[in-house]
């Protein structure tokens, strides 16, 4: 459902005579896996977007897209996301652990895993991914737990979201 949100905004702003600006948005999508008592994060980010702002982070080359540096870009994504995207599960902070990420469409999809969660009532998430980028970012959060899903949106100063379930 995210990717094809994302990929209606991309769509309409791209191709409106009328705007002004294109959106600036990351979505994060986190589901609860009960029975491999895990988190599934995945992380999209327009590709443009996302090297211009690894290449001002970190100062290097940075090309997402091409099989040559993808060794070196992944550790560069990994490292981005996790200084970008904070996790409190029921009042104590986890890490996630980095599986990949891929092309798709006009976005990059990063994709984590948070072991050992046999259940969740409240989620805290911090989220400013690309949020010094761009003074209009956004960030769109879904989280699903039990078949649950709950969303929301966060403006650029505003990171933190409050999941409770």
């Amino acid at each position: 459902m995210a990717l094809i949100l994302f990929k209606w905004l991309f769509i309409f702003f791209a191709a409106s005579p009328a705007a002004v600006h294109p959106v600036y948005m990351s979505v994060t999508e986190i589901e609860h896996n009960a029975k491999e008592r895990s988190l599934e994060i995945s992380c999209k980010i327009f590709t443009d977007d996302f090297e211009q702002t690894l290449r001002k982070s970190y100062k290097k080359k940075v090309d997402l897209l091409s099989p040559k540096y993808k060794k070196e870009m992944e550790v560069l994504v990994n490292d981005y996301v996790q200084k970008h995207l904070k996790i409190i599960a029921d009042g104590r902070p986890v890490s996630f652990k980095f599986l990949g990420y891929e092309q798709h469409e006009e976005g990059i999809a990063s994709y984590y895993e948070i072991d050992n969660i046999s259940q969740i009532k409240e989620l805290v998430i911090t989220d400013n991914i690309l949020y010094e980028y761009k003074q209009e970012q956004i960030s769109l959060i879904h989280v699903t737990v039990n078949g649950n899903r709950k969303s929301t949106k966060l403006n650029n100063p505003d990171d933190k979201a409050i999941f409770s379930f």
